[in-house]
């Protein structure tokens, strides 16, 4: 649950601050569902499950093969699905990224965990990544301009300037 928190924050307060998901944050995605999806068809399951979890970890690489194949002369068709590609990659992609993580490094977790604690995982997931998204719409409340730009961030629209002012040059 931890973990699972600490990878869903950052991309949902940037899409509050920013209104957009930083190409990091889906690249890291794609790596780790590609890894995933290997895993997947290589394990020792049935087919049918194997491959529909096989073909919701692919949605980050269906993503990124739209961007390699539309080129921005395109219309706005074919905009919106690459957009609609990103917007699945990420809502779908990364849940299911994370669950297929979990069973991976902890196999016995959908027999040895109850289906209460389940549920109770996936809520404070999702509590965290829906409050950090509201944290990055309202980050001019507790977050300065310089904030941004100190950690290597551009800042986003409607930052706070820093409220001490630029010492003068004694004269």
């Amino acid at each position: 649950m931890v973990g699972m928190a600490a990878v869903a924050w950052w991309p949902a307060f940037t899409l509050g601050a920013w209104g957009d998901i930083f190409f990091d944050d889906i690249l890291g995605l794609w790596a780790a569902s590609t890894a995933a999806f290997v895993f997947v068809l290589v394990e020792r399951r049935p087919v049918g499950g194997r491959l529909a979890r096989a073909l919701v970890l692919l949605l980050p690489t269906v993503w990124l093969v739209l961007n390699f194949t539309i080129s921005g002369e395109t219309t706005d068709l074919a905009v919106a699905l690459v957009d609609l590609a990103a917007l699945a990659a990420v809502l779908l992609g990364i849940p299911f990224t994370l669950w297929v993580l979990v069973r991976v490094v902890w196999p016995d977790f959908a027999s040895q965990t109850r289906r209460r604690t389940k549920w109770l995982i996936a809520g404070v997931v999702l509590g965290i990544a829906l409050a950090s998204f509201v944290l990055g719409l309202h980050q001019a409340h507790f977050l300065t301009c310089e904030d941004f730009a100190i950690s290597g961030n551009s800042e986003p629209h409607g930052c706070t300037p820093d409220p001490s002012p630029d010492p003068s040059p004694v004269e």
